[in-house]
């Protein structure tokens, strides 16, 4: 294996001849190309990569100081070594700065000549091991950016193949989910009329299939998040009547039927809502209340109207919500500083949560949870009154009615 590869330039041919000799008895293994003159040398350096170069500078011609300048340009990262006269200080600083490794005074010193080579070339062999591993670095990376962007689009494939199968298999579902929802109300009310004893079952079924009914529609519109489709509709809306409204109809399609109790203003108000997303919110939210509570205990709906939001709070007196599950349904609508996030819990799907919180921010605003495990849970939901009109806009309004 050759231990180093060296180009020695010099017009002295004595010099030519016994500076290899002592390379070869001290630096066993090395190779040497000799040149006479500096066009010499470029024509073998274009040709080879050494892994060191030792000029005279003093040569006719072309000498060792323009010879460095070149080499400076075709091998930038190959060491070179200036032979100098003895007492020529002004050409060895102006050799090292001109880009020289080091320079050799002469007469040449054999021990020192070959340590300095020694440590030039070691330096040149530690360059190329760590272009070598740049290279290789440089390399994975690239092999590993191919692996994540493989992945990626492997993963985005799956998420529209996911997306899809949710999609189609809810609203397969829905078709005779629907069907036996109408069957089941058709037999609970005659066997209300026969007083069958069996109606106690016939509800438990029933509460299943609007479980059932609420993941599928939980499912639709995780699907409708996940391609961009999830639109809201707004439109006017009296609030309270909004409120009071949804709360009958909660009461009424459950079994046993829960103590809601509503404290709404003297005054009803408007806001620009989508009924239908916000209606499956609030509904969500009195589902959650009663879940959590002690059966029996009394869930409060509570609808406060500030100066540019209003708040619609449900709250239950109950046990509240487990300890254990606090941090889950924290972390599904916001961070709550404090609460730390246990992993693996779960309540139910969790789909339920997470799209109210989205529903909520879409009508640009928010959702507070106050929790007391023992005491009960307090959800609510913040969000924005329509922007009244300025002063100036009912002056201008005032006019054109005055002037009609």
């Amino acid at each position: 294996m050759t231990e180093a590869y060296i180009l020695l330039v010099d017009d002295d041919t004595a010099l030519l001849q016994a500076l290899p000799q002592a390379l070869y008895l001290r630096m066993p293994g090395s190779k040497v190309d000799t040149a006479d003159t500096a066009i010499k040398a470029l024509e073998l350096l274009k040709a080879n990569d050494y892994d060191a170069i030792v000029s005279d500078i003093k040569m006719p011609g072309m000498d060792g100081l323009a010879l460095l300048s070149r080499i400076q340009g075709i091998r930038p990262e190959t060491p070179t070594l200036l032979i100098t006269g003895h007492g020529d200080h002004s050409l060895a600083i102006q050799a090292l700065r001109g880009g020289a490794y080091d320079f050799i005074q002469k007469p040449i010193d054999r021990e020192y000549f070959v340590a300095a080579l020694r440590r030039a070339t070691q330096s040149r062999h530690l360059r190329r091991q760590v272009y070598a591993q740049q290279q290789a670095l440089e390399q994975h990376a690239k092999s590993l950016e191919m692996t994540v962007l493989e992945r990626t689009r492997e993963l985005i494939e799956a998420n529209a193949v996911k997306d899809e199968f949710i999609n189609l298999a809810s609203h397969e579902l829905k078709t005779p989910l629907s069907s036996l929802k109408g069957m089941a109300q058709l037999l609970h009310r005659r066997l209300i009329r026969a007083s069958s004893p069996e109606v106690a079952s016939l509800v438990s079924m029933e509460n299943s299939i609007r479980r059932i009914e609420v993941l599928v529609n939980d499912l639709l519109n995780i699907s409708s998040l996940e391609t961009g489709l999830f639109d809201l509709h707004y439109q006017c809306c009296r609030v309270v009547e909004f409120t009071q409204r949804l709360v009958d109809e909660y009461v009424a399609g459950v079994n046993p039927h829960p103590t809601i109790s509503t404290h709404f203003p003297d005054e009803d108000f408007e806001a620009e809502i989508d009924v239908e997303r916000l209606g499956q919110v609030v509904i969500n939210l009195l589902s959650n209340a009663r879940k959590y509570a002690v059966t029996g205990s009394p869930i409060d709906v509570t609808l406060t109207r500030q100066e540019q939001t209003y708040t619609l709070s449900v709250s239950d007196t109950g046990s509240g919500i487990p300890p254990e599950m606090l941090p889950f349904i924290f972390e599904r609508f916001y961070r709550v500083p404090g609460v730390e996030v246990q992993t693996g819990s779960s309540v139910g799907f969790g789909l339920g949560l997470y799209i109210s919180r989205q529903i909520v921010e879409r009508h640009g605003g928010r959702i507070e949870v106050e929790s007391t495990p023992g005491k009960g849970s307090v959800f609510s939901l913040v969000l924005p009154l329509p922007a009244s009109p300025t002063s100036s806009d009912a002056s201008v309004e005032d006019a054109s009615v005055q002037s009609s």
